[in-house]
């Protein structure tokens, strides 16, 4: 068996601890088991040259690379922060996800880095957990997804997620078990003092720090403005279909939110945008008419304002068959096109990767 090549993705304002936990286990792991066992071949890598992570910690980074488990480490947000805000600036790193999973190799979430893999499209249809703090939320910006916020970790076909924080470290241990063996696996656990026997994040819940029911108004709001996308906007409707007049709604909205119904419908709108320019052949009015605006200039400016890039500037970067390097577009084979993957026999791959890939 050889060594297993694990690599850490870092990007802007990532936490630092999650980029180096896995690694640091992996690294104990290896002490553990000695020479005599395959290793791991670990390394932080990044479509940028430079990465600051939260705190100010500058990241030495290595150039992206084909590695069997690509790791995610997830950022600062907390119940209420403008997600959309926070992913925006990160999509040269979605893509790089994006083009790995393309790649048939696993990826892997650490807590909220589900919401980077969500962005990249890799949620849909699969069972996903995240910190239960943000589970909601998560539910509610990936619909598709079977989001399980008691579960401490969750692989479903080549993708992983895991709950909060130090649930790296139950992955990790995951990992060491399938790749070193269970043996490898609890001395390593006993000496980084871990527990190597934790199966749900639901004894941590704590109530009072989950959004207050007062929070459902706004959640009622936002599911029908997602369910009524391409409707005109009419806040006088919109009232009306809550019983409530113009300014009560506005008033509710902004307290629970922080922003206005507006607001919230364009981030969505363009959201959706992102996601039919990565995946579609579309023209620009096309997809500008299929998220609600008549007048593909109004749609082009909206989609800068939120984004950093003109509709065409964003497709020719960051559609999935671009390169997450040079954001030039890749011409498939017959067999990519057709959802196969080139990957090496099932016999030269270590058997945790066809369990990452197969459950």
């Amino acid at each position: 068996m050889s060594a297993l090549r694990v690599g850490v993705l870092a990007y802007p304002g990532c936490f630092a601890s999650e980029v180096f936990g896995v690694p640091d286990l992996l690294t104990m792991a290896a002490h553990v088991a000695g020479p005599d066992l395959a290793g791991y071949e670990v390394s932080v890598v990044s479509p940028r040259r430079r990465v600051v992570a939260s705190g100010g910690a500058a990241l030495s980074v290595s150039p992206l690379r084909e590695v069997d488990v690509l790791v995610v480490p997830g950022f600062a947000l907390l119940p209420g922060l403008d997600v959309d805000a926070k992913l925006a600036p990160l999509a040269p790193d979605i893509a790089a996800i994006r083009a790995h999973a393309a790649a048939g190799n696993a990826v892997v979430s650490i807590c909220v880095g589900a919401f980077l893999l969500a962005e990249a499209g890799l949620l849909h249809g699969r069972r996903a957990t995240t910190a239960w703090l943000l589970a909601e939320e998560l539910a509610r910006r990936c619909p598709d997804a079977d989001v399980r916020p008691e579960r401490l970790v969750v692989t479903d076909r080549g993708v992983t997620t895991t709950a909060a924080f130090s649930a790296m470290y139950d992955f990790a241990l995951e990992l060491i078990r399938r790749h070193s063996g269970a043996g490898v696996a609890r001395a390593t656990a006993r000496v980084a003092l871990l527990d190597d026997a934790r199966s749900s994040q639901t004894p941590y819940v704590d109530a009072r720090l989950l959004p207050q029911p007062g929070n459902e108004f706004s959640r009622k709001v936002m599911r029908w403005l997602d369910q009524n996308l391409t409707a005109r906007y009419d806040l006088a409707a919109l009232s009306a279909e809550f019983n409530v007049s113009t300014r009560t709604l506005l008033r509710r909205f902004a307290d629970e939110t922080g922003q206005s119904p507006l607001r919230y419908l364009q981030s969505s709108r363009v959201r959706r945008a992102r996601h039919l320019l990565e995946t579609t052949d579309r023209t620009v009015a096309a997809i500008a008419a299929a998220v609600g605006y008549r007048d593909p200039g109004t749609f082009a400016a909206l989609f800068a304002e939120h984004t950093g890039r003109r509709p065409r500037d964003y497709r020719a970067t960051f559609r999935r068959d671009a390169d997450p390097l040079t954001g030039t577009r890749v011409q498939q084979s017959d067999s990519t096109q057709h959802g196969a993957h080139q990957t090496s026999s099932v016999d030269e791959r270590p058997p945790l990767l066809d369990a990452l890939r197969s459950s």
